[in-house]
């Protein structure tokens, strides 16, 4: 179930839902089922991030209009994805930013993580991601 959490500067709303699916496509060309895929956006303020003690938005910026100012982003992927899967994937989430060498600060992670640590539901209809159900805490005696 790879995750992808972007946070930018504020994104209109289809700009986001463009990046998602291209993000989508690429992941399902890749034998990725569709649903799998989570794409969140988390807007950033000014004065909230910083590189080497300046806030990035203080950095020297020079754009098209398409880039971002800034961008950091979190990917979850399975452990088993491969550098030419994870490349492939960081090429495909900057091209989708519009970040390019103008882009005074675009940080990308990689953080691989089991299924078997992703849980999925709520309650009793809980799951791991490995398929594995979560079997329902007993009831507290009285």
């Amino acid at each position: 179930m790879p995750t992808i959490t972007i946070r930018t500067p504020e994104l209109p709303v289809p700009r986001r839902r463009a990046m998602a699916l291209r993000l989508t496509r690429w992941l399902t060309d890749r034998g990725v089922e569709a649903g799998h895929v989570v794409v969140r956006f988390e807007p950033t303020e000014d004065g909230t991030v910083f590189s080497g003690g300046m806030p990035v938005e203080a950095l020297p910026y020079e754009t098209d209009g398409t880039g971002p100012r800034h961008a950091s982003v979190t990917v979850c992927v399975g452990p088993d994805r491969d550098d030419a899967f994870r490349d492939g994937l960081a090429r495909c989430i900057t091209e989708a930013l519009g970040a390019d060498a103008r882009t005074p600060f675009c940080y990308l992670e990689f953080r691989p993580t089991s299924p078997s640590d992703v849980y999925l539901g709520a309650g009793e209809g809980m799951r791991r991601a490995d398929g594995t159900a979560v079997e329902p805490a007993p009831a507290a005696a009285v």
